[in-house]
């Protein structure tokens, strides 16, 4: 199986990327992240993550749009609570499986699923409606227990390690909580 695996950061890739192996797939990575916020902490999981496709000698594609502006734009719709989650998830699988479709792969999947952060069954749903859509296999694994081990092996490998989800919604959310209205 051809598999394109949509990467949100290297700590979250190295797990994701052994299990599949250990399966007997090799998947090749996208990185499309315009939900990164600001610029510096975007370049630095950028980085982290190409060294990490370089050390493991991973084929990937660099999909290098920051997207401020554009991301803002399209969380202004989205504000509902878990509007703002589904929103980030759709922009990113929709990419990915849009170049799964025109690149010849059979399937696409996310790092997203290792985090325990992240709401599985929403990724799963915008994923099974995106792979009908195209036409590709949506491959879900719940790679949540070996979120712990990833990140330990991220640290030892010394690539960046982030501190929130990555928009600018989940950075305030990391220093001072989810406002009352979120909750």
């Amino acid at each position: 199986m051809k598999l394109l695996l949509h990467a949100c950061c290297a700590p979250c890739s190295v797990q994701c990327v052994q299990a599949l192996e250990e399966e007997g797939l090799r998947p090749d990575l996208l990185w499309y992240n315009p939900n990164i916020h600001p610029y510096t902490e975007y370049r630095s999981r950028r980085e982290a993550f190409r060294c990490f496709c370089e050390d493991r000698r991973l084929l990937f594609i660099l999909e290098d749009d920051y997207g401020l502006r554009s991301f803002i734009k399209g969380l202004s719709d989205n504000d509902a609570p878990g509007g703002r989650c589904a929103f980030c998830y759709r922009l990113r699988l929709e990419k990915s499986v849009a170049l799964a479709a025109e690149k010849g792969y059979d399937a696409f999947s996310t790092t997203l699923l290792i985090s325990p952060y992240q709401d599985h069954g929403l990724l799963m749903k915008i994923g099974e409606n995106l792979a009908a859509c195209y036409g590709i296999e949506f491959l879900y694994r719940d790679f949540r227990p070996r979120f712990r081990q990833g990140q330990k092996e991220a640290r030892e490998a010394g690539y960046y390690m982030q501190k929130y989800c990555g928009c600018i919604y989940s950075e305030e959310e990391r220093y001072l909580g989810k406002p009352e209205s979120a909750k």
